[in-house]
């Protein structure tokens, strides 16, 4: 169990988060990919955006704001210059991540007839403001029912796009309980994969979900009988 002084107490409490179900996941992607646009560049960017979220855990703004150059499909890195409180850092995704960004560069200068500075792109080939993906990201939610419908164009109430960073943290650490990696030991380094100014904001996830606060309780208790029978 991490110590008492990293559990985050007062008087403020973070929204639990929603956690998505890899078929509750599939089906943003796909109705995503629905979206209209004028030249079909909406719905390409925002399902790369969205996937890219699912499988690293970034920021929104943190996405939206990466350039071209900023994603490096040699060395399988993301360099992150505009994280939160002004922290770069750099995140390394996997092979399948790289080539389905390569993808995403090929069709999008394709249908755009040059190459933008911005990795991610609207119709117009400027950069997507975050509350336009927040926008469409609500619509897909409304269209297979984990939002209820909305009239004039109004989000509504129900899971975020921030709840698919809330998502893969907490995939990444029902994952070490599952396979009987050392939390503590791993801990940092989510820490530092997510960008997190203080190791607290990680283990927040612990108390916030009842299956890894679960887990985390089991692990301390086969701890404690290991050490009583010694």
């Amino acid at each position: 169990m991490p110590p008492k002084s990293l559990i985050p107490r007062g008087a403020y409490r973070r929204t639990r988060p929603y956690i998505y179900s890899e078929s509750e996941i599939e089906s943003i992607i796909a109705e995503t990919a629905r979206l209209p646009s004028l030249r079909g560049i909406r719905s390409l960017t925002y399902t790369t955006l969205f996937s890219l979220l699912v499988v690293t855990g970034l920021r929104v703004s943190e996405a939206i704001a990466l350039d071209n150059h900023d994603v490096d499909a040699v060395e399988r890195v993301l360099t992150i210059r505009r994280g939160k409180f002004g922290k770069a850092r750099i995140v390394p995704i996997v092979k399948s991540t790289t080539d389905r960004l390569i993808a995403y560069i090929k069709e999008r200068d394709r249908l755009l007839g040059h190459t933008p500075k911005p990795f991610f792109v609207t119709d117009r080939g400027t950069r997507p403001q975050k509350c336009s993906a927040r926008y469409s990201f609500a619509l897909v939610c409304q269209r297979i029912g984990l939002r209820p419908a909305q009239k004039c164009n109004r989000h509504g109430r129900g899971p975020r796009l921030h709840d698919l960073r809330h998502t893969f943290a907490v995939r990444t650490m029902l994952d070490w309980y599952r396979t009987g990696k050392d939390p503590e030991r791993e801990m940092i380094k989510l820490s530092t994969y997510l960008g997190h100014s203080e190791p607290e904001h990680t283990y927040w996830y612990i108390e916030a979900v009842p299956e890894l606060l679960e887990l985390a309780s089991q692990r301390a208790e086969r701890s404690l009988a290991w050490e009583d029978s010694r």
